[in-house]
């Protein structure tokens, strides 16, 4: 082993390049346990190359078509040796590597340590943010399965908000004017290629600027940031500290290791996630379910007050972003260690445990009841409908009418009560608006027949 390193060694020159960066000296203080609050941005960089690892390998067997995109990952789940276990590390992975860079990021705001010289460092760490969020809705949508098609929809309905430039974006997120075969195609090319391209180009910047500025100290209170003098004490840390191999560089070795055997060891225990049913633009679900780290902003989507739509689905992204981007701009100097920064340590809190909640209320989503196999309507309400309306109160259930709204206390929430809908409305009014939708409700006209458009209307014209 001795002969070969020195052979590569010889052509490659790796002690005159390689080593000095990882001998990089980092400062002592990180040599304690505080050091263990620095393993989460290394820990992410492991999680991005299971996730690439996994990809590839997944997309040796993947056929990104509308017609066979569902059946090869049911091959891929159930026939191919070990499939379903790829599916579940590439599946954790994703989640893994959410959940780090969310931690890192709160690690590095709530000790400073994306203030003076280091802004570019949290800009950068903030664009691979967002590339990691687009590369789990992208990862999503793969599995073309009922979820992932309406994720989709969801997704071009909102890019379709944003002023001026809505119709352009959600044209480019679709490739068309609807959601067809282009659509997957776009999708699986900007997962595969395109923001995984961008997360290589981010990191190296990211890690040039790691190793560039160096790692920022641990916070100390009453010791704040200033520009004029922070580097020349800085140099003074560095010259008194140590080298990050081998040093430190145990404890991301060890971070690493661990999250590949828990990755792993989720994947073997749980497996990937089940598939829905095929996609069928015609049942119009009321709630897609996405993966659990996006359920929170789908809660949001899910609660907001009728008329409000474009503010709060332009307006949250707007203000999440900008406040990532400005902040080192704005704040660039000052205390670092929290007990210094009670507002930051309030605020990130105050994020974290809204996000949780709403979490936990999307989970449950109270204004979309489950859909059991057999589901059906209180039998006080079927009894007594002739043939037609009882052939509409099925069809209530299974497209999804019952999602949204309640009859006799049994549906949806998210609508209004239908219990007494023929005391308000008449047949043609309710023709009407079954068809044409409106006031949040899609239209049903082209995914209704004449025959099952009059049948549903029967069965609520007989709710009186």
């Amino acid at each position: 082993m001795g002969v070969l390193w020195r052979w590569f060694d010889d052509r490659l020159e790796l002690e005159d390049t390689l080593l000095p960066l990882l001998r990089h000296p980092v400062p002592r203080s990180l040599a304690g346990r505080a050091g263990w609050m620095y393993i989460f941005g290394s820990s992410v960089l492991v999680a991005f190359i299971v996730q690439v690892v996994t990809g590839v390998a997944l997309a040796m067997t993947y056929v990104p078509s509308t017609e066979h995109a569902y059946d090869s990952l049911q091959f891929i789940s159930s026939g191919a040796p070990f499939g379903n276990v790829l599916r579940g590390i590439h599946f954790f992975g994703a989640s893994a590597m959410v959940v780090l860079v969310v931690v890192h990021m709160f690690r590095v705001f709530l000790t400073g340590s994306y203030k003076f010289p280091r802004e570019l460092n949290w800009i950068s760490g903030s664009l691979l943010f967002l590339m990691t969020i687009l590369m789990a809705f992208t990862g999503q949508t793969l599995r073309w399965d009922q979820d992932a098609f309406w994720s989709v929809v969801v997704g071009a309905e909102q890019a379709a908000r944003t002023p001026v430039l809505g119709s352009p974006l959600a044209q480019l997120l679709v490739a068309g004017p609807t959601v067809g075969a282009a659509t997957l195609t776009r999708f699986y090319a900007t997962h595969v290629f395109v923001i995984p391209g961008a997360i290589f180009g981010l990191l190296f910047l990211h890690l040039y600027l790691v190793v560039k500025c160096g790692i920022s100290e641990p916070p100390v209170a009453g010791d704040p940031v200033d520009p004029v003098t922070y580097r020349q004490r800085y140099a003074e840390l560095l010259r008194r500290g140590i080298p990050y191999f081998p040093d430190e560089a145990w404890r991301d070795l060890v971070a690493a290791a661990l999250l590949v055997a828990v990755v792993i060891a989720l994947a073997l225990r749980i497996g990937a996630p089940l598939l829905g049913r095929p996609p069928d633009p015609t049942i119009i679900i009321a709630d897609p379910r996405p993966d659990w780290y996006f359920i929170g902003y789908f809660a949001i989507l899910a609660l907001m007050p009728t008329g409000v739509e474009a503010a709060f689905i332009i307006g949250i992204p707007l203000v999440i972003f900008a406040f990532l981007f400005l902040l080192p701009l704005i704040r660039s100097r000052g205390e670092r260690h929290p007990r210094r920064r009670p507002l930051a340590v309030f605020g990130a809190g105050i994020v974290l445990a809204g996000y949780a909640a709403l979490t936990a209320i999307g989970t449950a989503a109270p204004w979309v009841p489950l859909l059991p196999a057999g589901a059906h309507l209180p039998a006080v309400i079927l009894s007594p409908l002739d043939e037609q309306a009882g052939r509409g109160a099925q069809l209530f259930i299974d497209r999804s009418c019952w999602s949204c709204h309640q009859v006799a206390g049994s549906g949806g929430q998210r609508g209004p009560d239908l219990s007494r809908v023929a005391s308000r409305l008449g047949r043609d009014q309710i023709v009407t608006r079954i068809a044409n939708g409106g006031g949040g409700m899609p239209a049903y006209a082209d995914s209704l027949t004449p025959e099952d458009l009059a049948a549903i209307t029967s069965f609520l014209v007989a709710q009186r």
